[in-house]
C-alpha cells in the first residue's frame, strides 16, 4: 500500500489541468475512488476533490454513462441543427444575390424562371420534436 492508502494512481492532463484517478482505502478497509481535479489559476493550485465508495460505484459509473450519452446525442443533434440553419441562410443570401442580379439587368432583357426549396428544419421542444417545412420562393433572372 502506498502513501495515504493509496493503491493506484493515474494521471490524465488535458489542457491547463490535470487530472488524478485515485484507487484508495481508507482505515476501516473501505475502498473508494478519489477523483482530483488541479489547476493552477492565478498563481494559485485550485483542486478539487470527490469521494466514491466502492459499495455505491455502479451507480456512479451507471450516471456517468448516461451523462456521456447525452452529451453525445445532444452534440449530434446541435451539429444537425447547425447545419440546417447554415444551409437555410445560404439558400436565402443565394435567393438575395439573384434578386439583386435581376434588379441591375434592363428590363427587356430578363427572363424568368421560378423554382421552390424545400427545407425540413427540425425544432426540438421539450422532448418531442416538431417538424416544420419551410418553402422559400426563389426567383432568379437571366439574361
Amino acid at each position: 500500500m502506498g502513501i495515504r492508502g493509496e493503491l493506484y494512481t493515474n494521471q490524465v492532463q488535458v489542457n491547463n489541468r490535470s487530472y488524478f484517478f485515485n484507487v484508495k482505502e481508507n482505515r476501516n478497509g473501505d475502498v473508494f475512488l478519489q477523483i482530483v481535479e488541479s489547476k493552477i489559476s492565478d498563481g494559485q493550485d485550485d483542486r478539487r476533490a470527490i469521494v466514491v465508495f466502492s459499495d455505491n460505484m455502479k451507480d456512479f459509473l451507471s450516471g456517468l454513462d448516461d451523462s456521456l450519452q447525452f452529451i453525445e446525442k445532444n452534440r449530434k443533434e446541435q451539429a444537425k441543427l447547425k447545419a440546417e440553419r447554415k444551409a437555410a441562410k445560404d439558400a436565402k443570401y443565394r435567393a438575395l444575390a439573384a434578386e439583386e442580379r435581376g434588379d441591375r439587368q434592363t428590363e427587356s432583357s430578363v427572363q424568368e424562371k421560378s423554382c421552390t426549396l424545400s427545407l425540413s428544419v427540425l425544432l426540438q421542444k421539450t422532448r418531442a420534436p416538431l417538424h416544420r417545412q419551410l418553402r422559400l420562393q426563389i426567383t432568379s433572372t437571366n439574361s
